[in-house]
């Protein structure tokens, strides 16, 4: 089965617009996507806040832009400062590990970016996990007592092995993107590894 590597951080909107964009290529294709974590911020670096002027200026000149220009509906959270993510990635491990990698980090963009929701939250992470299927009890308790939480720094460590300094960074066979790829990008990957 071909495989796409997204390296992402759940609180960076241009992953959200690259998942769409693969999501639109790979459509009822036989390719599995495998999400693996990169924090922008990790503890003790301050996260973003809304009402410093960054947030807002990044979003009106490349984020709205981009998110228009491939039709997708997205919105500065009003969450301030922004969630870390590192529980968000805990429950990605728990996620994989019920084959729902994919399903789990789709709908953790949506619920930032779309629904406005705070995902270092445990009960809104442990609802997100009950929609795509998983218990929600059991997800809640294994972010509590930290049970994947040297898993996630496992996989932190690869990303500094594998070379990782920005969110999305797309990885198909031997072919990566830094940044927000093209279709056409994509498809020709893609094709390289027929």
């Amino acid at each position: 089965m071909k495989e796409i590597i997204i390296y992402t951080d759940y609180v960076c909107p241009f992953c959200l617009i690259a998942e769409k964009i693969v999501k639109d290529v790979i459509k009822e294709k036989d390719i599995s996507i495998q999400w693996k974590p990169f924090e922008l911020r990790p503890f003790p670096i301050p996260t973003l806040k809304v009402e410093d002027n960054y947030l807002p200026s990044i979003w009106e000149k490349s984020v709205y832009p981009m998110a228009k220009q491939n039709n997708i509906q997205i919105k500065l959270p009003s969450i301030s400062p922004q969630p870390r993510t590192s529980k968000a990635f805990e429950a990605l491990i728990f996620a994989q590990n019920y084959d729902l990698g994919d399903e789990f980090s789709a709908t953790v963009l949506s619920a930032f970016f779309q629904k406005n929701l705070d995902i270092g939250d445990f009960d809104v992470l442990s609802n997100i996990g009950a929609q795509i299927g998983l218990d929600k009890e059991i997800l809640k308790k294994s972010l509590e007592n930290n049970t994947f939480k040297e898993a996630h720094q496992k996989a932190l460590e690869q990303t500094q092995k594998d070379n990782i300094t920005v969110v999305p960074t797309i990885i198909i066979g031997e072919d990566r993107c830094e940044g927000v790829p093209s279709q056409w990008w994509i498809a020709q990957a893609l094709e390289k590894l027929s």
